[in-house]
């Protein structure tokens, strides 16, 4: 049995006015994408596997089209070169926007199609913050998603992914998908999965997946920040074929009914103020370490990551002993790198990738350390890691590789909104603090153009119910 592994993914945030260009991805060919899931599950159950390409996500601003076509040419490349194909195992993010084209998941899966016609099988696996079109079901068999943020299960859902193809192709099934698209655009942040009501409302997929004729279930929560007319949550049930689509329907209808039912219940994990607030509670506060979330310059969702409203209000309080995580500045780290470590420098850091939300914060500050990626200085107490590459610090592990130690220090700010879970094990405390930048958490301050509408929480006054 041949079966192609692969995709193209990416998590575009469009208040980002900037463009992801082509080499903002690392790509995976041959051997080395073989190394990864689904092809390893794909090996292990006796398939042969052709490689295509996957491309390293990580958040941005919209792709930059050529980049894109680049990806996309290379993609339907290595599945024409492929002369016998049973089945197609992708990984997508499901929230990919390009330049002038718009949804980036639907033109690669319609050039799938013409490519490979009606017959041949796909499964893909998406991220749960993925904004679905129900346009989607037209062109892949069976769609599954991680059901766990802070995502857990990345690696679980494509092996999934791979096994259901695979079982689909062997029984002679064809699967098909149902997408049901509850009005509700909610911030990653207020739908944690392990936390009511989100618990609850993830734990009913358990029981869709046991009715008989249906493969699997997901319930994606969306990427709040892109204004594009398909935005939102979306329940996908995957009947095994057409028989069962009626009753895959009916169950996707209940789990966003359900969704729907629980929009004004959705909270942030944790207590959130305004940076000012939540620095001067982590000061109050007797607990180390002390986390801040700079929410609003969520890398991990986007953002520019440059921002430095954080550091200013850490000045503004003389805070004698923090960390912040990090701020993206090439030309700060080139200037770190010349003056040496050690040595005292004034510098302007952040506010040149946003400047809408930010400005450049003249610092002066003793270089601590420089290493292959960034710079460390400390501005009176607070050391600032500086970096000249896109760097998420989601775990002790990134902040040690730059010689800090964050279980050892009072306050540790980083530009997410959650805490991933290597952070929030070692956290005694933590907040979110309500900053201006591209993932700003009060989404209703932003300026949605395409977005379809009635659309919660933008608007309230409205009402939706799911058709069966």
């Amino acid at each position: 049995m041949h079966i192609v592994v692969g995709g193209i993914g990416h998590e575009s945030n469009t208040f980002n006015p900037a463009l992801t260009p082509i080499d903002s991805f690392r790509i995976l060919r041959g051997k080395e994408l073989l190394k990864e899931e689904p092809a390893r599950t794909l090996l292990s159950m006796g398939m042969d596997v052709e490689p295509a390409i996957y491309n390293i996500p990580f958040a941005s601003a919209v792709v930059d089209r050529h980049a894109y076509s680049y990806l996309k040419s290379e993609f339907i490349r290595e599945i024409e070169k492929t002369s016998e194909i049973d089945g197609i195992c992708l990984t997508l993010h499901g929230a990919m926007v390009v330049e002038g084209i718009g949804c980036a998941e639907i033109d690669l899966l319609k050039t799938i199609r013409e490519t490979i016609g009606e017959d041949v099988l796909i499964s893909a696996s998406l991220d749960l913050h993925g904004n679905i079109p129900a346009e989607m079901a037209d062109y892949v068999n069976i769609l599954t998603a991680y059901r766990t943020a802070p995502h857990r299960d990345v690696i679980e859902t494509r092996r999934k992914s791979a096994k259901l193809l695979v079982e689909a192709i062997q029984k002679g099934l064809k699967p098909k998908s149902v997408i049901i698209r509850p009005p509700v655009l909610l911030p990653g942040e207020y739908v944690v999965t392990d936390v009511e009501p989100a618990a609850s409302v993830y734990r009913m997929l358990e029981e869709v997946d046991k009715t008989p004729g249906i493969m699997d279930s997901s319930l994606l929560v969306g990427m709040a920040w892109a204004d594009v007319p398909h935005a939102g949550a979306s329940v996908i049930a995957v009947a095994e074929d057409d028989e069962y689509v009626k009753e895959a329907r009916k169950k996707a209808c209940k789990v966003a009914k359900a969704y729907w039912d629980n929009r004004m219940k959705f909270r942030l994990e944790v207590e959130s103020g305004s940076p000012k607030e939540c620095i001067q509670t982590a000061i109050d506060s007797d607990k180390r370490p002390f986390f801040i979330s700079d929410s609003g310059d969520n890398i991990t969702a986007g953002a520019a990551g440059d921002v430095p409203i954080m550091i200013e209000e850490l000045i503004s309080n003389k805070v004698d002993d923090a960390v912040v995580g990090g701020i993206i500045d090439r030309r700060a780290v080139n200037a770190c790198r010349e003056a040496g470590i050690g040595a005292t420098i004034k510098l302007e850091i952040g506010g040149k990738l946003d400047q809408i939300n930010g400005y450049p914060l003249e610092v002066k500050g003793k270089i601590l350390n420089l290493t292959e990626n960034g710079a460390v200085i400390r501005v009176d107490g607070i050391d600032v890691i500086l970096t000249a590459e896109r760097t998420a610090f989601t775990s002790p592990e990134d902040f040690m590789a730059y010689g800090i130690d964050v279980t050892r220090r009072k306050i540790v700010v980083v530009k997410l909104g959650y805490l991933f879970t290597g952070l929030k094990k070692v956290a005694s405390q933590s907040m979110i603090a309500l900053t201006p930048g591209f993932t700003n958490l009060l989404i209703e301050k932003l300026e949605y153009r395409n977005l379809r509408r009635p659309m919660f929480p933008l608007d309230k006054d409205f009402q939706w119910h799911p058709s069966i």
